[in-house]
């Protein structure tokens, strides 16, 4: 047994570091065959990810992907070429530039949440229920908590407020 293991009423346990990092190899792993499936990278998949309950601007998408603007640039120009995504003028400000799924986008981020929630639901579906709710509300609080550190609420800007 790895030395990161312990016991706990005769189940083993993972240290945290090291199951949070099995973890992400695992739902990694999941999401990448599902991307691929579409031919998309992990950074369009994320990007569609991010697009899918809001319109940000160029900025805010470098922002929310913790990437640079031009690397953000690159991946909209590929995703607008594929016909996934499309750039509108902001309304509210004349210099800006939205981001937003195209009805093919959408239609592929749709499928593809789809078939990637179903291999999750399988993987929790070893968990009671009980154990599955506090899960995800720890994962919740967890993610709301980080992002918000950063300066991130995960739930605003949904169609195209500021995020």
């Amino acid at each position: 047994m790895p030395s990161s293991a312990q016991h706990t009423a005769g189940t083993p346990e993972l240290d945290p570091v090291d199951g949070l990092a099995q973890l992400s190899f695992l739902v990694t792993g999941m999401l990448e065959r599902r991307a691929a499936e579409h031919d998309l990278s992990m950074p369009a998949t994320r990007l569609l990810g991010v697009l899918r309950d809001r319109e940000p601007t160029m900025q805010q998408l470098a922002r929310l992907l913790e990437l640079d603007k031009s690397s953000v640039t690159g991946l909209v120009d590929r995703a607008e070429r594929r016909g996934l995504v499309a750039r509108v003028p902001s309304t509210t400000d004349k210099r800006a530039v939205l981001v937003r799924l195209t009805d093919e986008g959408r239609a592929l981020v749709s499928q593809a949440a789809d078939r990637f929630g179903a291999d999750v639901a399988a993987m929790l579906g070893h968990l009671p229920a009980r154990d599955r709710a506090a899960l995800a509300r720890l994962v919740s609080r967890l993610l709301v908590d980080y992002a918000a550190s950063r300066g991130i609420d995960l739930f605003a800007g949904t169609r195209g407020q500021p995020g």
